[in-house]
């Protein structure tokens, strides 16, 4: 990196943001080249496939270099911006145009690793990361085993060997030897799926990485190549087929929150052997005992807030359904915590917040809970941790105007309760048809941790409490 005249540039790259992320988009830059940045202030925002996140840089300074433009996908571990530690405002403009631009290139040197000294906080988000910074590291690659680098990357060894398009700098490199130079796992599954060798790839990232982009842009030439070949084949019948083939529609990224939520499910089915029971409560004593809680002064008690205390107290006694299942060992694991998920729809998709520890919770403070974290979820600004560990889902899609359904369970956890509207129903009270507010009730369940007959335990459990309310004392 290159030296400020009163200090020197420090690369603050993509940290790790937790819970298994090996990427994020960049939503919005929140500082320019030149500015002037303090320890810990937030130069970026990002979402990953669990939330919205603000990232701080641990280092102040002037900003000399950013990397990457908005919307751009980025593995943990790549460059997001560069700093002159030491600099002054006016060092800013200068240095920018000699050590890096807003399209992402890199400064031109740096200096030894003995003449730096760390610097800054070492957070990587407020809240994580350490109390000093680490010492700052580049990886460094042999001139044999070096790639090309920037736009020339982004094409198919083989590709080009067939005579196939190359990136707009001229053909790539040789095949790497040695280990490929890839971070993200989704970019090797990627390359996986379509049969693709990395070792034939050319990384346009820092020190030769291999991104997304570079896959993409080698099927995408691989295709192209295809496709002239088949046409000269075939002679004007290619053509025809293009002409007659149906429109491709329109294409939504599965990506973010939606492409999280879609491997989740999709492992949920493929690895639980679900199975769900329902049944229809009377909960008009419930409603009147909100009322009643309600009107006696004090912060007002939510409806979602006394069913997830009588989930708790039904899992208090039947806790093979506050558990997971560690298929490995072939083992159940019981739970003594309950972390209740509770499903919370928003503008970026279905996400499941987590109330922590909310078997030591009154209803008062799940009230409070649940709307902090609802709030949270609509403005995207959920942390990683607050969206990961649960251990029970509640879901109310009675939100939404229907009665009931069959949800897929939050995968690892072994259950989940649904409950839909509550609705005014004819229903036979104290020996006579009377209206009533009835609601359905399902729970469907890992056939893996327990039986039927669990499962009809708690389920009834549940709807004698929603029925009388006062059940619920034998548990306070």
């Amino acid at each position: 990196m290159a030296h400020a005249s009163d200090g020197h540039s420090l690369e603050f790259k993509l940290p790790d943001l937790g819970e298994g992320l090996t990427e994020a988009e960049i939503v919005r830059w929140l500082v320019e080249v030149g500015d002037v940045v303090a320890v810990d202030q937030p130069v970026v925002e990002v979402e990953t496939a669990k939330a919205m996140v603000e990232v701080p840089c641990p280092y102040g300074g002037v900003v000399t270099a950013r990397f990457g433009e908005e919307g751009t996908e980025l593995p943990v571990g790549a460059p997001l911006v560069t700093v002159a530690v030491g600099a002054t405002a006016a060092d800013g403009p200068a240095r920018a145009s000699g050590t890096g631009t807003a399209t992402g290139e890199a400064p031109a040197a740096e200096p030894p690793a003995a003449e730096r000294e760390p610097e800054g906080s070492g957070n990587v988000l407020v809240g994580y990361g350490t109390s000093e910074a680490p010492a700052s590291r580049r990886r460094r690659v042999r001139p044999e085993r070096r790639v090309a680098t920037g736009a020339a990357g982004r094409a198919n060894g083989r590709a080009r060997d067939a005579g196939g398009p190359t990136g707009p700098a001229g053909p790539v490199g040789e095949p790497v030897e040695g280990p490929v130079p890839v971070i993200s796992p989704l970019v090797r599954r990627l390359a996986r799926q379509h049969d693709l060798d990395l070792r034939e790839l050319a990384g346009s990232g820092p020190d030769g990485l291999i991104l997304r982009a570079d896959v993409e842009y080698a099927l995408r030439a691989a295709a192209a190549q295809g496709g002239r070949t088949a046409d000269q084949a075939a002679g004007t019948s290619g053509a025809r087929a293009a002409a007659a083939a149906p429109s491709d529609g329109t294409r939504v990224p599965l990506k973010g929150v939606r492409g999280a939520v879609a491997d989740k499910l999709s492992r949920s089915r493929r690895e639980i052997p679900d199975a769900t029971c329902w049944v229809d409560a009377d909960a008009t004593e419930l409603m009147r005992a909100r009322t009643a809680m309600n009107a006696a002064g004090g912060p007002k008690i939510s409806l979602v807030a006394l069913l997830a205390r009588i989930c708790t107290a039904a899992l208090a006694r039947f806790p093979e359904l506050n558990s997971t299942v560690d298929p490995e060992a072939r083992e159940i694991v019981r739970l003594d915590r309950v972390h209740l998920g509770f499903a919370a729809q928003t503008d970026r998709g279905l996400v499941v917040p987590v109330v922590r520890d909310a078997h030591a919770r009154d209803a008062e403070s799940l009230t409070a809970e649940f709307a902090r974290l609802t709030e949270a979820a609509r403005a995207g600004r959920l942390a990683p941790g607050e969206l990961t560990g649960g251990t029970f889902t509640l879901n109310n899609y009675g939100v939404f105007g229907v009665d009931g359904s069959t949800p897929i369970i939050n995968h690892p956890e072994a259950a989940m309760l649904g409950v839909g509207r509550i609705v005014p129903k004819p229903w036979v009270h104290e020996g006579e048809l009377a209206a009533r507010q009835v609601v359905q009730l399902s729970l469907t369940f890992d056939h893996r941790v327990c039986d039927g007959g669990t499962a009809g335990g708690f389920l009834r459990y549940v709807a004698d409490c929603v029925e009388q309310p006062a059940v619920l004392l034998r548990t306070l």
